[in-house]
């Protein structure tokens, strides 16, 4: 007990100090060494259902221990072609040439356990890291003569502990309640000062954090012995506000986690080898900081609307609209003691080709993945080891800059990135 302690301990640390990406927009494509080998697929594949999985499949998984690091590479830039409008003429130009943002490594720690209350009941617990939105720009992107840099950090941290229970033989549901931890850093931008509802909140303020709360639900039934469905249903996490950054996100430095539901089926069509499809949807219009547009909010505000300077609940955002992902995985357990699986993951990119210029700082814009995988069984039954490859093609955005006009200023704002991610369960 005092051993899995420290360890909870270390993996507590490692996961507030790292800065975490995504690839669904806003979210990680997996969760877990099995559900990332999966690329993301297995919403009614209780096996890969531990970390920040469907929760009813925890009933069906017995007593099972996780660990599991990602190496993680992600590659982000923007390009700006066409020389700015000369200055005098009340445009925003940005220097022209391409940038690639800096901090290209990170290590992400996950761990979960699951416990079996009998043989129709099971509690499990996991902590498992997320983001999408860090970059680091070696250049004064917007001009800021107080930070030689650019960019933002955005931390999260989730712990779930869930409650799952068999309905019968084949059926079972079940609930998660989430604890969430973000931090927020903001630098670079103090040249939109002017059209902030409160510029001293608006950039260059350190790290800023705090606490949220939400829940999920999951039901997991296995219609015939080969088939199965899935469905689950995340909250919005409702997060205490930013308030070192209140005159740059909407609502007083709102940054709630927007809602998601994934529905799917997994079909064994012969003996150990099961094909698997789930369909996710992101409901980012329900963030106002991530939602809204920069234009035309931004040129109001100029004109001397105060109800859409930045900070306002109708202040500018990102632009990001609703997201959804389609995720087909196929999982073999035919060779002995090893497993193989494979994924693929097809989104549609959230970010406008009219909101490049606010995500530069955050190029979430990946659409298409694939991912391969393997188990190896180790030592005593019932204890593996994990492998899984995530490749995410390069994908871009392309589009006018909106304050220089004039110039016909385009920006391109790009993202690819490759993950290495080793487990092992017990």
């Amino acid at each position: 007990m005092k051993n899995s302690k420290k360890l909870v301990l270390i993996m507590a640390t490692l996961l507030i100090s790292v800065q975490t990406f995504a690839t669904d927009g806003y979210f990680s494509t997996g969760y877990g060494t099995i559900n990332k080998g999966l690329a993301g697929a297995g919403i009614a594949f209780y096996q890969g259902s531990l970390i920040n999985g469907n929760p009813a499949g925890a009933a069906f998984l017995g007593n099972k221990y996780s660990l599991g690091v990602n190496l993680f590479n992600p590659n982000r830039q923007y390009t700006v072609t066409g020389n700015p409008t000369p200055p005098g003429q009340g445009t925003f130009g940005l220097m022209p040439g391409p940038v690639e943002s800096d901090s290209k490594f990170f290590v992400i720690p996950s761990i979960g356990a699951n416990w079996m209350l009998g043989e129709k009941s099971a509690i499990s617990a996991s902590l498992f890291a997320n983001g999408g939105m860090n970059t680091d720009y070696p250049t004064q992107t917007f001009y800021d003569p107080s930070s030689e840099t650019t960019g933002v950090n955005l931390m999260q941290m989730f712990g779930n502990v869930s409650y799952s229970i068999k309905l019968g033989e084949k059926h079972s549901l079940g609930a998660t309640a989430v604890l969430a931890w973000q931090s927020f850093e903001a630098k670079g931008l103090m040249s939109f000062g002017g059209f902030s509802s409160n510029p001293q909140a608006l950039s260059g303020n350190g790290a800023d954090s705090g606490f949220g709360y939400g829940f999920k639900i999951g039901y997991l039934g296995h219609l015939t012995d080969n088939f199965a469905i899935g469905a689950m249903y995340q909250s919005k996490v409702t997060m205490a506000e930013f308030d070192d950054y209140a005159g740059l996100f909407a609502e007083q430095g709102n940054f709630d986690i927007p809602s998601s539901w994934t529905v799917g089926f997994s079909w064994k069509i012969m003996e150990d080898f099961t094909v698997m499809g789930d369909v996710k949807s992101i409901m980012y219009s329900e963030v106002k900081s991530i939602a809204n547009p920069m234009m035309p909010n931004l040129y109001e505000a100029m004109m001397g609307d105060p109800t859409k300077l930045l900070g306002e609940a109708e202040g500018p955002g990102f632009g990001w609209d609703d997201m959804m992902v389609y995720k087909l995985g196929v999982n073999y357990a035919g060779v002995d003691t090893w497993e193989f699986r494979g994924g693929v993951s097809i989104g549609n990119n959230p970010i406008p080709s009219t909101e490049v210029m606010f995500n530069i700082l955050a190029p979430g814009v990946i659409e298409n993945q694939v991912s391969l995988g393997l188990s190896k069984e180790v030592g005593k039954s019932g204890n593996q080891f994990h492998v899984a490859m995530n490749y995410a093609f390069n994908s871009s955005v392309e589009g006018p800059n909106p304050l220089d006009q004039p110039s016909g200023q385009t920006i391109e704002i790009e993202m690819n990135q490759f993950e290495l991610e080793l487990g092992f369960s017990f």
